[in-house]
């Protein structure tokens, strides 16, 4: 992509995201905000690492909590609440992928998915904390530089700075030696070895990433809704957010954001009209992985590039 094409792109990301609010709720806005970062930091590990997690979860939960019970009990101000949701975060994944790591294919989900479902299960019981099963309602959110985070439009405009610097983030990790270093280790890990990368420590520094990153926007979620259900932690969450990243198109910058708005947008729609909201979205990713092997976006992408391509070919004498 030339630079007058990602200048484009940039462009019209930003319209886009800038007029969100006005054509869909503003709530369910902020909510795509939300999942489409927890996509884009769950893809740091799925799609350039070629790392597997059922236990996202885990990140995206213990900061939610986190977040909500600073903002609950010690009154903090809401940027130092979701530091503190992401700086724990980022601590429980040091032990989760010192050893999960260690582990390759089904064995990394497994041990991931084991994780995931302790956490769930000390939110579970530790009551006086996390509230058990009725969760954390009610969580205060103050004022935050004239914005009053309580009404829709402002959050969402906070929400979208806080979404834009993550994204930013992820966008320089992949697009940046060593995004190139994962994306060999993915290919060949046995060949990355062989020319002197260390592997281990990649995917590690990966996994710590893209936990700090999934542990931001479940913080981010929680001060969007004000409360913090127990399927924070749940290991629905981490099969969705896997889904909306199939269905965007793993291993690109904007696959995972596209996959987690058509899956707000039509949770939310289907909400409407039917009670039958998992068997369409079911028959939704069902197509797609039969049809759009590579997701949305990389099918678009390949689609793009072969008609790129037939046009550079030289006419026939």
């Amino acid at each position: 992509m030339t630079g007058r094409q990602q200048l484009l792109a940039w462009a019209a990301a930003v319209l886009v995201l800038g007029g969100l609010p006005f054509v869909v709720y503003p709530v369910v806005a902020l909510d795509i905000l939300c999942f489409g970062l927890f996509a884009l930091a769950f893809d740091l590990v799925f799609g350039q690492v070629g790392l597997l997690s059922f236990g996202h979860a885990a990140f995206w939960g213990t900061s939610a909590y986190v977040t909500g019970w600073l903002l609950l009990h010690l009154g903090v101000g809401v940027p130092l609440a979701m530091a503190g949701g992401t700086l724990a975060a980022f601590l429980i994944a040091v032990p989760i992928g010192f050893l999960s790591i260690r582990s390759v294919g089904i064995y990394f989900s497994m041990i991931t998915l084991a994780f995931g479902q302790m956490m769930n299960f000390v939110a579970t019981q530790w009551d006086d904390v996390t509230g058990g099963d009725s969760g954390m309602p009610n969580i205060p959110r103050p004022p935050l530089l004239g914005l009053d985070l309580t009404k829709p439009f402002h959050a969402y405009w906070f929400g979208l700075v806080v979404a834009g610097l993550g994204a930013l983030v992820a966008y320089r990790t992949i697009h940046s030696p060593f995004g190139a270093a994962l994306r060999a280790i993915r290919d060949n890990d046995t060949r990355a070895q062989s020319v002197g990368y260390a592997t281990w420590a990649h995917k590690l520094l990966a996994f710590l990433l893209s936990a700090a990153l999934s542990g931001l926007a479940g913080a981010l979620y929680a001060v969007a809704h004000g409360v913090v259900s127990l399927d924070a932690l749940n290991w629905t969450t981490s099969g969705q957010v896997v889904l909306t990243t199939l269905l965007g198109g793993t291993g690109t910058f904007l696959g995972p954001p596209v996959g987690s708005a058509v899956t707000v947008l039509l949770r939310d729609s289907l909400s409407k009209s039917t009670a039958a909201t998992g068997l369409v979205t079911g028959l939704v990713f069902v197509v797609t992985v039969l049809f759009f092997r590579r997701g949305i976006v990389g099918t678009l992408s390949e689609l793009w590039a072969r008609r790129r391509g037939r046009a550079s070919d030289p006419a026939p004498q």
